[in-house]
C-alpha cells in the first residue's frame, strides 16, 4: 500500500525540523480520531503536558492511518503539534483537515484567530451567558454575584427572574450613589457589573463583549479597543459596535468606563480609547446609523468631561490630565502576597506582627497617610493599565503621563473629526473648531512642559516637582499616533526609539529600570525586557502617520516573527506578553503569563495579541510574509540591529 506523507514547503532550518514531502491535500480524511491522539501524546508528548513542543524528545515522526487504510507521515515539532490541535479540535467528529496540518504559520495563526479564538473570547450577560460570565476563577465563594445599577429597572426585573433558574445566583442591586467606602465593603464579595442589552422580540439578550482570555473573563478598558482594532480587520464589526455600546453602558451607569466590569474596580477607569473606537468603526462603515454614531458619541463627550477633564481629580492645576485611582486601602485584585514587600517595611514601623498588621490597616485600626498615599499611587498605576512597573510605582498619581495626555488629544480631534464629518459641524450646538481649540491648548502645554529638545523626546511631568521624569517607555511615543509630533521631532524620536527600545522581538515597555538595590524587588512586568501588543500597535501606527515604512515593517516583523516562532516551537502558544529580549513566552515577572496553560490547543489566544497579529500582517508587505513562513531571523534582515 502507498505511504501519504505531509509536505510543508517552507524552510525551518532554524528549528531544526524534519520536512517531509507528499500530499498537500485540503479533504477531510477519517480517522479514531482518540485512538490517534492518545497514540501520539504517548509517543510525543514526553514531559506529559499535553502539548508537542521543542522541548518534547520523542522522535517527531509520526504515521497513522485513515478508516480507508491511506497512511500518513507527520514529522516534525510544528507539524505534529498541528497534528495534535486537529485532532483535539475533532471533539465528537470522526474527520480532521490533513491539510491544515501543512498550513503555513501565519496563514494558521491568523486562520484560527478569525474562526475561533474571538468566538471562543466572546461573553454576554443573559441567560445564555451567565454561567459562563459569573462563575469564573475569581469567584470567591460558591454564591455567583451579578451587581446592577440600580437605575437599570429592565435588567434588574430580568435578572432577579432568573434567580431560580441559577440557585447560586445573587443578583445585588447597587445604591444609587457608587462611594470608595462603599466599593471597599464589596472586598470580599466580588461579582461580574452588568453591561449593556437589546431587548429583540420580548427577550432580554445582552450585548457581546471580547475578553482578553484565561482568568481576565472580564470586559476590560483599554484591552476593549485593541481586541476591536482586530475584530475591525476581521470583519466581526458587529462585536466592536457591540464593545461601544457597552462603553457607554459603563459611562451612563456607572460614572466611567472601568477596569473592568468587576465589582472591585467601580472607583478606577483605564487609558482612553473610546473616541479611537468610535471613529474606526465609521471609517470602516462610514454610511452607518447616525443615530448610533450619535448616542455613542455624545457618551464620549460625557466621559471626557465628567471623568477626565473634572479638576482635583484627574485634572491638575497645570491644564494636563493624569490617572487617580480611588479606592481606598489594599487593591484586592492582587495574588496573595503581591504587596508584602511593601507591607513588611511598614510593619516594623508599627510593631505588629506582620498578619495582624495587615488586617489592623485594612480594617482601619492602625492609621499611615505614607502608606494611603503609596496605594493612590498603586491603584492610579493600575488605572494606567501598566500594572506594574517602576515608572509608575510610587508616583503615578502625581504625574501628568505621555500616554494619556496623548490620548486626551486624539479624544479632542476625534470628536471635531466626528462633528464634521458626520454632523455637518454641528453636534449638540458644538462644532469642529471648539474641539480643535481644546488641542491645540493640550498639543502647545505638552510640548512646553513634556518635549526636551536636548534628549530629543516627551517624557512625564511630575506637577509636584515641576520636572520631567526622563524615564524611555514605550508610550511616550503615544505622540506620533495621535499627531502631535512635528516632522522634526518625529525624526528625532524615531531615532532614539531605535537606539533606546526596540529589541530583537519588538519594542520593549521601557529601558532597564528595574530596582537592583534589593533582591526582594518585584520584576515589573510592564517594564524591561517584556514586550506588549498594545506598545506595538500603537507605534507602528506612529510610524506610518510620519511616512516611515520601512521602520515600521521593521518593527512589524519583529514583532510577527517572534509571536509565530513562538507558535511555533510551542504548540500554538500565543500569551498575553513576551520578553523582547530573548523572545520568548517564559516571562518570569509578576502574575505570571496568560494564555501558556492549556491543553492540546489554545482555545482563545490572548485578546490584544490576537489583534496585533491580524495588524501586524495587515500591514506588513508581502516580501516580508514570505519570509516570516520561513521564520527567517530578523537580525539577518535588517541591517540596523536591535539594541
Amino acid at each position: 500500500m502507498r505511504q501519504y506523507q505531509l509536505r510543508f514547503s517552507y524552510v525551518f532550518f532554524v528549528m531544526g525540523l524534519f520536512l517531509v514531502i507528499g500530499c498537500q491535500e485540503k479533504s477531510r480524511e477519517v480517522f479514531s480520531i482518540k485512538k490517534e491522539l492518545d497514540k501520539l501524546i504517548a509517543q510525543e508528548d514526553t514531559d506529559g503536558d499535553k502539548k508537542i513542543t521543542i522541548e518534547d524528545k520523542g522522535p517527531k515522526k509520526f504515521e497513522f492511518t485513515n478508516a480507508t487504510g491511506k497512511r500518513h507521515l507527520v514529522e516534525g515539532t510544528y507539524h505534529l503539534s498541528n497534528l495534535l490541535q486537529e485532532l483535539a479540535m475533532a471533539n465528537d467528529q470522526d474527520t480532521i483537515a490533513i491539510g491544515n496540518i501543512t498550513e503555513a504559520p501565519s496563514d494558521r495563526i491568523s486562520r484560527l484567530i478569525k474562526t475561533r479564538y474571538w468566538d471562543n473570547l466572546t461573553r454576554s450577560i443573559d441567560k445564555k451567558g451567565l454561567a459562563k460570565v459569573v462563575s469564573d476563577t475569581k469567584a470567591t465563594t460558591d454564591t455567583l454575584r451579578l451587581y446592577v445599577p440600580y437605575e437599570d429597572k429592565e435588567a434588574i426585573s430580568y435578572f432577579q427572574s432568573l434567580e431560580t433558574d441559577f440557585p447560586n445566583l445573587n443578583v445585588v442591586v447597587l445604591p444609587k450613589e457608587i462611594t470608595p467606602v462603599y466599593v471597599k465593603t464589596l472586598n470580599n464579595r466580588s461579582g461580574i457589573l452588568n453591561l449593556a442589552h437589546d431587548k429583540k422580540e420580548g427577550r432580554y439578550i445582552g450585548k457581546p463583549f471580547v475578553v482578553p482570555g484565561g482568568r481576565f473573563n472580564e470586559m476590560y478598558g483599554w484591552d476593549s479597543y485593541f481586541e476591536s482594532v482586530g475584530l475591525l480587520i476581521d470583519d466581526r464589526e458587529d462585536l466592536a459596535m457591540a464593545m461601544a455600546d457597552n462603553f457607554a453602558y459603563q459611562i451612563k451607569y456607572y460614572g466611567k468606563i472601568l477596569n473592568a466590569n468587576r465589582s472591585y474596580y467601580l472607583t478606577r477607569t483605564q487609558p482612553p480609547f473610546f473616541s479611537s473606537l468610535l471613529k474606526e468603526i465609521y471609517i470602516k462603515h462610514p454610511n452607518m446609523s447616525r443615530e448610533w454614531l450619535a448616542s455613542n458619541l455624545e457618551m464620549v463627550i460625557q466621559e471626557y468631561e465628567t471623568v477626565w477633564m473634572q479638576k482635583g481629580v484627574r485634572l491638575t492645576n497645570n491644564g494636563l490630565n493624569r490617572f487617580y485611582g480611588e479606592g481606598i486601602k489594599i487593591p484586592p485584585e492582587t495574588e496573595e502576597g503581591h504587596f508584602d514587600y511593601v507591607l513588611k517595611k511598614y510593619a516594623k514601623k508599627h510593631k505588629p506582627d506582620f498578619e495582624s498588621f495587615k488586617k489592623m490597616y485594612q480594617d482601619g485600626k492602625i492609621q499611615d497617610a505614607q502608606l494611603d498615599q503609596y496605594f493612590i499611587h498603586d491603584r492610579s498605576m493600575r488605572e494606567s493599565g501598566h500594572d506594574t512597573s517602576n515608572r509608575l510605582d510610587m508616583i503615578c498619581a502625581h504625574l501628568n503621563t505621555v500616554g494619556l495626555n496623548s490620548l486626551l488629544y486624539k479624544y479632542e480631534v476625534d470628536i471635531a473629526f466626528l462633528i464634521e464629518k458626520v454632523f455637518n459641524n454641528d453636534f449638540n450646538g458644538q462644532n469642529a473648531a471648539q474641539w480643535l481649540s481644546k488641542a491645540k491648548k493640550r498639543k502647545d502645554l505638552m510640548n512646553r512642559l513634556m518635549w526636551d529638545d536636548e534628549l530629543g523626546g516627551y517624557y512625564d511631568y511630575n506637577f509636584k516637582t515641576k520636572q520631567p521624569q526622563k524615564i524611555e517607555s514605550a508610550t511616550n511615543y503615544y505622540p506620533l499616533w495621535v499627531g502631535i509630533s512635528s516632522d522634526k521631532q518625529a525624526k528625532r524620536m524615531i531615532d532614539n526609539l531605535f537606539t533606546n527600545l526596540v529589541q530583537k522581538g519588538g519594542v520593549a515597555g521601557t529601558t532597564d529600570i528595574s530596582d537592583k538595590t534589593s533582591p526582594e524587588a518585584p520584576q515589573r512586568q510592564w517594564d524591561y525586557p517584556n514586550g506588549w501588543a498594545p506598545h506595538q500597535m500603537t507605534i507602528w501606527r506612529g510610524l506610518l502617520n510620519y511616512g516611515y515604512n520601512d521602520e515600521a515593517q521593521e518593527l512589524i516583523y519583529r514583532w510577527l516573527w517572534m509571536i509565530t516562532k513562538n507558535a511555533v516551537d510551542y504548540n500554538g502558544t500565543i500569551p498575553e506578553k513576551y520578553d523582547v529580549v530573548k523572545c520568548t513566552h517564559k516571562v518570569y515577572a509578576e502574575y505570571g503569563n496568560v494564555g501558556t496553560e492549556f491543553d492540546y490547543i489554545t482555545p482563545s489566544g490572548f485578546g490584544w495579541m490576537n489583534a496585533s497579529y491580524q495588524l501586524g500582517l495587515s500591514l506588513l508587505t508581502n516580501t516580508y510574509k514570505k519570509k516570516l513562513n520561513q521564520l527567517i531571523d530578523p537580525d539577518e534582515l535588517f541591517a540596523k540591529k536591535a539594541k
